[in-house]
C-alpha cells in the first residue's frame, strides 16, 4: 500500500506549488485522501488508524519543547526594535572602515551577532537593508555586493544558536525517528561551530574581492575613520557590543552549560530583550503590543503548518510510505551516501520554490526514518539540511530574503543586481554544505 502514501506526498507538493495555503493543503488534503482510500481500499485504512489523529495532535499542542518557538519569535522581535542593530553597525563600521570592503565586513559580523540574539531572517534582512544599503552605495559599493552582503549575513539566524530553524527540525526529526531522541541543545551546539565557519568564509570572500576590485568597495578616508573614532570611541565599544553579548552568553550559556534547557533559556532570552530595549531607550506599551501582536501571528502560522504536518505524517506512515521508501532504496541498492546526496538536491531545489517550514514539515519526516534505517548520525544530518534550508532564502525566484531586501531597497537598485549579488554567496553554501559532508566531525567539536 505504500504507492498510495507517495500518491498523497505528490499530490500535497503539486497543490503547495500551485499556491494553496501549506496548513490547509497538509492537513485538509490528508484527511480526505484518508476517507477515499477507506473507501476505496479498506483492507489498506480504517478509520481505526485515524483515531490517533486528536492525540497526536495533542502531543503537538503540550510539547513543551515547541514553547521555545514562539519565545525566540518575541525575543527576535523585540530585538528588532530596540536600536542594537544601528549601534553595532556603525561600531563595526568603525573597527574595519579603513580596509577596502571594510563596510561589508561589519555588515557580515553584526548579521552574525543579530542572529545569535534573533534568529529571525525577515527582521535582520528588512533592519540591515534600512541601515546599511543606503551607506554602502553612498559609499560607492557595487550594488551586487552590497545586496548580495546584506541578504547572505540576513539568513545567518537559520544555522547560528538560538535558531528556530535548528528548535522545528530537532522536534520533528525526533517524532519521526521512533526511539531516537533528538535534542535541541545538542543541535545547537553541533551548529555553532559550522555557523561561525561559515561567517568567516563570508568575510574572506568579501575581503579578496574587495582587493581585487577596490573600486567596488572602497575603504574609508582617513578623515571619516577619525570622525567615528572620535571622543569616548572606546566606551562606544564596549557598549555595543557589551549587552548583545550579555543577551546570547545568558541564552547559549545556559544552554550549554546545563543550567537551563532551551525552552527555559528562550524564557531568558525573551526577558533580556525586553531589558535590552529599555536600556536602549526604546520600550514602549505601543513597542510591546506591536511584539506582542506578531509575535502570535508567526507563532501561529508555524503551529497551524505544524498540525497540518501531523495530519500528514500519520496519514503517511499508516499507509507504510515509510516502508515502501526504505524498501524502493534497498532494491536500488542505494548507499547511505548516496541516498543523503539524493536528499541535499531534493531539498535544495525545493527550496527554489518553498518555504523552509513547508520543506521542514513535508520532506524531512518522509526522510528521517531511512536515516534511521542507515543508521546515520541524525545530529550531521540536521545539520545538513540545516545549512541546506539556509540556502533557500537566498535562492532565486522566491528566496524570502531577496523579497525583504528589495522591499526596502532604493529604486536604483533592481531585482537584476540583488539576484546577481547572491551567486557568490550560494556558491560559498554549497561549498560549505560539501565541507561538511567531507568532514562530519566539524558538528560534534563542542561535544
Amino acid at each position: 500500500m505504500g504507492w498510495l502514501a507517495m500518491v498523497l506526498f505528490f499530490l500535497i507538493f503539486l497543490l503547495i506549488l500551485r499556491g494553496y495555503p501549506v496548513a490547509f493543503t497538509l492537513g485538509g488534503l490528508s484527511v480526505v485522501f484518508a476517507f477515499i482510500v477507506i473507501w476505496l481500499y479498506p483492507q489498506y485504512l480504517s478509520f481505526s488508524d485515524l483515531r490517533l489523529l486528536p492525540f497526536r495532535i495533542m502531543g503537538v499542542i503540550s510539547n513543551y519543547v515547541l514553547i521555545a518557538v514562539p519565545l525566540f519569535i518575541f525575543m527576535g522581535i523585540m530585538l528588532e526594535k530596540s536600536g542594537l542593530a544601528e549601534s553595532l553597525l556603525e561600531t563595526m563600521a568603525s573597527l574595519f572602515g579603513n580596509l577596502p570592503g571594510g563596510l561589508a565586513v561589519s555588515v557580515i559580523i553584526v548579521g552574525a551577532l543579530l542572529a545569535a540574539s534573533t534568529g529571525i531572517v525577515g527582521a535582520t534582512v528588512v533592519t540591515m537593508g534600512l541601515i546599511s544599503l543606503p551607506t554602502m552605495l553612498k559609499k560607492g559599493y557595487s550594488a551586487e555586493l552590497a545586496t548580495g552582503t546584506i541578504a547572505s549575513s540576513g539568513t545567518l539566524g537559520q544555522i547560528i544558536p538560538p535558531s528556530i530553524v535548528l528548535v522545528l527540525l530537532a522536534d520533528t526529526m525526533s517524532s519521526s525517528a521512533g526511539t531516537t531522541n533528538i535534542d535541541v541543545g545538542s543541535m545547537f551546539s553541533a551548529a555553532l561551530i559550522p555557523g561561525c565557519l561559515l561567517v568567516l568564509m563570508y568575510i574572506i570572500y568579501v575581503l579578496v574581492y574587495s582587493n581585487l576590485y577596490p573600486e567596488k568597495a572602497p575603504a574609508f578616508s582617513k578623515d571619516e575613520v577619525s570622525r567615528l573614532r572620535g571622543k569616548g570611541y572606546l566606551w562606544k565599544v564596549i557598549k555595543a557590543f557589551l549587552l548583545p553579548m550579555l543577551l546570547i552568553l545568558a541564552v547559549l550559556g545556559s544552554i550549554f552549560t546545563g543550567l537551563a534547557s532551551p525552552t527555559e533559556a528562550a524564557a531568558v532570552g525573551a526577558f533580556g530583550a525586553i531589558l535590552l530595549t529599555i536600556l536602549q531607550g526604546k520600550f514602549s506599551m505601543k513597542i510591546l503590543r506591536e511584539v506582542m501582536q506578531q509575535t502570535t501571528h508567526l507563532s501561529s502560522m508555524v503551529f497551524m503548518i505544524l498540525l497540518g504536518a501531523t495530519t500528514f505524517t500519520l496519514i503517511f506512515k499508516s499507509l507504510h510510505g515509510d516502508d515502501y521508501l526504505i524498501q524502493l532504496i534497498t532494491q536500488a541498492e542505494l548507499s547511505s551516501f548516496w541516498f543523503l546526496v539524493i536528499v541535499m538536491l531534493v531539498i535544495f531545489v525545493a527550496g527554489f520554490f518553498i518555504d523552509f517550514i513547508e520543506i521542514i514539515f513535508i520532506l524531512v519526516p518522509v526522510v528521517t526514518p531511512i536515516f534511521v534505517a542507515f543508521e546515520m548520525d541524525l545530529i550531521w544530518v540536521g545539520i545538513l539540511i540545516a545549512l541546506n534550508l539556509q540556502t533557500s532564502f537566498l535562492t532565486p525566484p522566491f528566496g524570502f530574503s531577496l523579497f525583504y531586501l528589495k522591499g526596502v531597497a532604493p529604486p536604483e537598485v533592481s531585482t537584476h543586481h540583488i539576484y546577481k549579488g547572491i551567486i557568490p554567496f550560494i556558491i560559498i553554501q554549497v561549498l560549505f554544505l560539501l565541507l561538511i559532508i567531507a568532514f562530519p566531525s566539524l558538528v560534534h567539536l563542542l561535544d
